[in-house]
């Protein structure tokens, strides 16, 4: 990992491209600024790496463990921290600032994030599974998940199957999205095409492991 940085999903526009007469869909980020809050080292946590924290917050909002954290490394009171494992961790200092200007116009970035929340959902919804047939006495459960598997043997069912449960909220990461353009004074970054969560989600967006 070349660079990295913490955002907030502000939400969706799109971007006119008048040279090839285009809109482009772009997400709007709101990157940073972030601050170095506690650099890690092989010799004394068995590898390098960088605490970063992002968005300002009251001490009362935060535990006495956190805020004795924060003390120690005097960068002020962050409401989220993330950890970035970056190749030349010495290039940063505890105290520096990260800014949108991290990435530049063209640059090839993953996001990650938490799924919007969708409850619980069924079978049909979570794991894209057919709808049953709608004649010859299978109603009212054209919706329903269908045979489960075998009778008497194994009388069970098998780890993994589909089934309804609980949906989104988990960690998804969109890959090889394009930074269409950045506002460097505003701390904004344009990403053609979405990403995950909702408005005002924290994400986090690093160099692609793809590109």
């Amino acid at each position: 990992m070349q660079k990295g940085i913490i955002g907030k999903k502000i939400g969706m526009t799109q971007i006119f491209d008048q040279e090839a007469g285009k809109v482009i869909p772009v997400t709007v980020v709101e990157a940073g600024p972030c601050v170095v809050v506690q650099k890690k080292t092989v010799e004394n946590d068995g590898y390098a790496a960088l605490q970063i924290g992002f968005d300002e917050v009251k001490a009362q909002r935060i535990s006495k463990p956190m805020k004795g954290h924060f003390d120690k490394s005097e960068v002020g009171y962050k409401r989220v921290l993330r950890e970035f494992r970056l190749d030349d961790c010495d290039a940063l200092n505890v105290g520096d600032l990260l800014k949108a200007d991290t990435f530049a116009v063209g640059d090839i970035v993953d996001v990650s994030g938490t799924s919007k929340g969708k409850g619980f959902s069924g079978a049909i919804k979570r794991h894209n599974q057919h709808r049953l047939k709608e004649t010859h006495g299978t109603g009212p459960v054209h919706r329903q998940a269908g045979s489960m598997g075998a009778c008497s043997s194994p009388s069970r069912i098998y780890k993994g199957k589909g089934m309804a449960g609980h949906m989104g909220a988990e960690k998804v990461t969109v890959q090889n999205l394009e930074v269409v353009k950045i506002d460097v004074e505003n701390n904004l970054i344009a990403l053609k095409g979405a990403i995950p969560g909702p408005k005002g989600g924290v994400v986090c967006i690093t160099d692609s492991v793809k590109a």
